[in-house]
Parts: structure tokens; C-alpha cells; sequence
């Protein structure tokens, strides 16, 4: 490190130590900022993990009449494979149906006692089809319900859970939304405020300024002290920022644990800590250099 360098840092630091009060205050507003967006990426991440686990478990259950041979329901299922829009196609024949009825209601003597006194089995032969995402099981469904399969499809289970997709990816897009201008408009307030304070910055400097510009100061020499500062307020904010997750992730994970199956926050913090942290640090120090530079363009004609 050469010796230009050191007296830019050194008056770099000088000036944050100047105006330490306005600097906390910028720090503080960039935390607010930081601790936000890494909200909504551990937000995003989770509820997109909720997302998967729950589209793992719904399914369209095709039942089929009883008259209607296991031949032509095996060719059903071999046309839903040909789908790029179909995962899998289970097929749970009737015996097996009455088997899993059987097994599901072993606790139920009465229905157990009704059973046997049957003479044949009641219970439909079906498909379970899963798609590759969510939005797909509609095209499914409405293939399925074509006139095509009016006499072997019984009915396609699947209206009910769709409402229940719909509200609940509305619910997660509107929170997605509104977290970013949110976030957005922190990030204006976080340069804005940033801004000012180099502006400051640079007005109670000016005369010293005046004084390396007459000596022949190179403009690295004059700009890189502004630059540093706001470099220094970015490593402060994401470092504390990174630090305050610590305990608020600690407390609120267990509570979560119930909402979130498959997935826990503390799990997802300690697995991408470095991500998180490295997004906190490269954003801090862009909010920082990207202020200093407007600051600078603006306010310092060199």
C-alpha cells in the first residue's frame, strides 16, 4: 500500500470521525435499508420453498367408473406421461384403494363391520397426477374433463385445491410486491441521505480542497477520501446489519417452525450466511460509492 493510498484512507477516516453524528445517522439509515432486503430475500426463499413442499403434495385425483376396464386407464395414464406438463402419474387400482381405505380407517370398527358386509368393492379405480408446477394442473385438469373421457372419468378432484393455490399465491405476490417498493424506497432514502452527507462533507472541506487543487493534487487524490467514506459507511451498515440477524433469527425461527414445513429459518440463515452477508456488503458498498460519486459530480467541479 503506498503512501497515497494511506493519506487517502487516513483522511478518509478523519472525515467520518468529523461528523460522526451525521455518519451514524446515514449508517443507520443504510441498515434499515440492508436489514429490509435481506428480509425479502430470506422471505422469498422461504415461501418458495413452501411452495415447492406444498406443490409435492397436491395432486389431480381422476377417479374412474367401475365398469371402465384397468386397460383403458393404464392408456389414460400413458397419454397424461406424454404431458412435458406432468411429473408423474400414480395408478391405484380398486383393490389397493380398498386396501389404503382399510388401512386409513383401522381405528373405525363400524366402517370396518360395514366393509365386510359388502359383496363387492365400492371404491373407484383413480389416477394421481402431479405436475411439474402449479400453474400446470389447470391444463391438466381441463384435458382431463374433455368430452373425450366423458364415459370412463367418474370426476376429476381438483377445483378444491386450486382455490386454495390461487388465494395463497396471491397472498405470496402481493407480499413480494409490496416488499420491493418498499425495499425501493428505502434505497432512495439510504442515497439520499448518504448524498447529503458527503455534500456536507465536502462544503466544510472546501477550502482545503481549494488549497490541493492549487498545489497541483491529483483528482484520485482529492475524490478518493469521499469515496473511502462512503466505501466505510457500507462495511459498518452490512456488518452490523449481519449482526442484528444473529438474535432475530435465533428467537422468531422456533416460532416459525409450524408454517414452514421442510424448512426452518435458522437453517436457511447458517446454510446461506455467506450469501446473505455477501449481498449485504456488495449492496452497502455500492448504496456508499454510488452517493459519493453523485455527491462528488455535483459538488466537486474537478
Amino acid at each position: 500500500m503506498n503512501s497515497v493510498t494511506i493519506r487517502i484512507i487516513r483522511a478518509g477516516l478523519l472525515s467520518f470521525w468529523r461528523n460522526r453524528w451525521v455518519s451514524t445517522a446515514t449508517i443507520g439509515v443504510m441498515i434499515i435499508t440492508l436489514a429490509l432486503v435481506t428480509g425479502l430475500v430470506i422471505l422469498s426463499a422461504l415461501t418458495n420453498a413452501v411452495l415447492a413442499d406444498l406443490q409435492q403434495k397436491v395432486d389431480i385425483t381422476v377417479y374412474f367408473t367401475l365398469e371402465t376396464p384397468e386397460e383403458e386407464i393404464l392408456n389414460v395414464k400413458k397419454e397424461l406421461e406424454r404431458f412435458p406438463e406432468v411429473r408423474s402419474v400414480e395408478y391405484v387400482s380398486r383393490d389397493e384403494a380398498l386396501a389404503r381405505f382399510r388401512e386409513q380407517q383401522r381405528e373405525n370398527p363400524l366402517i370396518i363391520s360395514s366393509l365386510e358386509e359388502l359383496s363387492d368393492n365400492p371404491l373407484e379405480a383413480s389416477l394421481n397426477v402431479q405436475a411439474r408446477d402449479i400453474s400446470e394442473y389447470a391444463t391438466i385438469a381441463a384435458f382431463l374433463e374433455g368430452n373425450r373421457f366423458d364415459p370412463i372419468i367418474d370426476s376429476v378432484n381438483f377445483r378444491e385445491n386450486q382455490k386454495v393455490i390461487d388465494r395463497l399465491s396471491s397472498i405470496i405476490s402481493f407480499v413480494r410486491k409490496a416488499g420491493l417498493i418498499l425495499s425501493a424506497a428505502l434505497v432512495v432514502v439510504a442515497v439520499l441521505v448518504t448524498f447529503n452527507t458527503i455534500r456536507l462533507t465536502i462544503y466544510s472541506l472546501r477550502e482545503e480542497i481549494g488549497v490541493m487543487r492549487l498545489v497541483g493534487a491529483s483528482n484520485w487524490y482529492i475524490r478518493g477520501p469521499f469515496v473511502f467514506e462512503g466505501i466505510l459507511y457500507g462495511l459498518i451498515a452490512s456488518g452490523v446489519t449481519f449482526l442484528l440477524y444473529i438474535p432475530i433469527v435465533w428467537i422468531v425461527s422456533p416460532k416459525l417452525v409450524g408454517f414452514l414445513p421442510g424448512v426452518t429459518l435458522a437453517g436457511y440463515f447458517w446454510e446461506s450466511w455467506w450469501q446473505l452477508l455477501l449481498l449485504q456488503t456488495a449492496l452497502g458498498v455500492v448504496l456508499g460509492v454510488f452517493s459519493s460519486f453523485i455527491a462528488m459530480r455535483r459538488y466537486l467541479k474537478i
